[in-house]
């Protein structure tokens, strides 16, 4: 008998995929390029939500690889969010004052196909040392104005417990970190693998915990996603959620207002909505920055600020975020500010006094 992966051999992802009925046979040969450039692993979770015979799948559009990820575009970075130029000691970026990024392995249980990190994340680096890892500490223990570290990467939660537990009980005896906050897809793409062993080692006794979940569409939320996000917050884990805004996943204003209620009905907050970034071979998934702020604009009247998280847009070369949503207020005159309310219609709202004489000045 032919095995229908035999095209895809020199790729255990593109297999695995073939095997799973998710990725037709004939398809392998031009992914292999694709494959050999940027990580390829697809958790059986996923693999089950994916419908082979709907080829604008959500599901199959975030982790299933496509030729065009090998088309560049000219503003597209291998480093799109300038971690290189914040990193003072490997694995560690310091791009605001109060806060640091860690990354401590560069490994996920599946790789996404618009990852930010591809050239760092699932290329076979190896995790931190127990030397790099102390380095990340002293910079942090000799910096007081570090008050929250955030757990990246790769993903934190396929780290061992063992090690997971040892670097969050680290940080957790800094006595000037205040939050440990966890970014992590493996809730949905590989729920069963929160178990008690891993959610021990997320325990803190002084630092809060914060964990972001990354999730694009509703269909990611299962049952077993949720039990997964339930057992989580039963440890003691606040949670927020992570989305990037995708052409063809997410950019619909009806598919945003069912994960988002969804989300906060599992007890998680909605907490940025990220613009694609510009990273390598990802032009086919970003949309237009005035797409994702009409889709903020359509969401303000139809769900509550409980389900509202912040459009963002990360400045390339390592500037930060800014928020990119629309704005709903036009400058002050003497006869006050402009707003625009959400099902339509300009109204006045008054100036200050302060306002008024700003005015009186200017005229």
């Amino acid at each position: 008998m032919t095995d229908p992966a035999a095209g895809a051999r020199r790729d255990p992802g593109l297999v695995r995929l073939v095997r799973a009925g998710v990725l037709a046979p004939e398809r392998t040969a031009a992914l292999e390029a694709v494959a050999r450039r940027h990580a390829v692993a697809v958790a059986p979770d996923l693999c089950a939500l994916i419908d082979p015979a709907d080829p604008a799948d959500p599901v199959a559009r975030q982790y299933v690889p496509d030729e065009a990820e090998l088309t560049g575009r000219p503003e597209e970075r291998g480093d799109p969010i300038g971690d290189a130029a914040h990193m003072p000691v490997e694995g560690l970026v310091h791009r605001y004052p109060d806060r640091v990024l860690l990354m401590p392995g560069a490994a996920c249980a599946a790789y996404c196909r618009f990852c930010f990190r591809r050239t760092r994340v699932g290329t076979g680096a190896a995790a931190l040392g127990p030397a790099e890892l102390d380095a990340c500490l002293d910079y942090i223990r000799a910096r007081p104005a570090i008050w929250e570290v955030i757990l990246s990467g790769g993903d934190p939660l396929v780290l061992a417990p063992r090690r997971l537990g040892a670097l969050v009980a680290a940080l957790d005896a800094i006595s000037h970190v205040g939050v440990v906050r966890v970014h992590t897809r493996l809730p949905v793409v590989d729920p069963r693998r929160i178990t008690p062993a891993l959610t021990g080692a997320l325990a803190t006794t002084d630092s809060a915990l914060w964990v972001a979940v990354h999730v694009n569409h509703p269909r990611e939320l299962t049952a077993v996603a949720l039990a997964a996000i339930r057992r989580l917050i039963d440890a003691g884990a606040a949670l927020v959620s992570q989305t990037v805004l995708l052409r063809g996943v997410n950019d619909d204003p009806a598919v945003l207002e069912a994960l988002f209620r969804a989300l906060v009905r599992a007890r998680v907050k909605p907490y940025y909505l990220h613009h694609a970034d510009l990273a390598q071979g990802t032009g086919h998934f970003r949309t237009g920055i005035e797409d994702g702020r009409a889709l903020m604009g359509a969401l303000r009247g139809r769900v509550s600020g409980l389900c509202q998280p912040t459009y963002v847009l990360d400045l390339p070369g390592g500037h930060g975020k800014v928020p990119a949503g629309p704005c709903w207020l036009e400058g002050s005159d003497a006869a006050g500010w402009r707003a625009e309310a959400p099902g339509g219609g300009v109204h006045r709202y008054p100036p200050t006094a302060g306002e008024v004489s700003r005015a009186d000045e200017a005229g």
